[in-house]
């Protein structure tokens, strides 16, 4: 297994979970991680990314309730969410992006559920 998630679970809104997401030593460093949400019914969508630089990026629905953070030292990539809405429930994913040969790597999935 090349990206292992955990950490999803069921809270209330308003609530905080912590995500994590330990990644093989030979692909950490392939390009960005980011995390996806794959809401019931819809696609899976890119919430939050963090690039080799250390540069972040948050869709807008998340920013200022997400922090994507890593851990180089434990090749582990995490997603702190606070401030919890019923809408952020699904199944969030770990990404990892290799940008020289184009393609993505997926954790299996996570799920969290927000209750209102």
């Amino acid at each position: 297994v090349q990206l292992q998630a955990s950490g999803g679970g069921l809270v209330q809104a308003g609530g905080s979970l912590s995500l994590s997401c330990v990644a093989s030593a030979a692909i950490f460093n392939v390009g960005p991680l980011g995390w996806y949400l794959q809401a019931p019914g819809k696609q899976r969508d890119l919430v939050a990314q963090i690039f080799s630089s250390g540069n972040t990026w948050y869709a807008d629905s998340v920013k200022g309730r997400f922090t994507i953070s890593r851990d180089i030292a434990k090749n582990t990539v995490y997603l702190q969410m606070n401030s919890l809405e019923p809408d952020d429930t699904g199944v969030y994913y770990c990404n990892a992006y290799d940008v020289m040969r184009r393609s993505d790597f997926w954790g299996q999935g996570t799920q969290v559920t927000v209750s209102s």
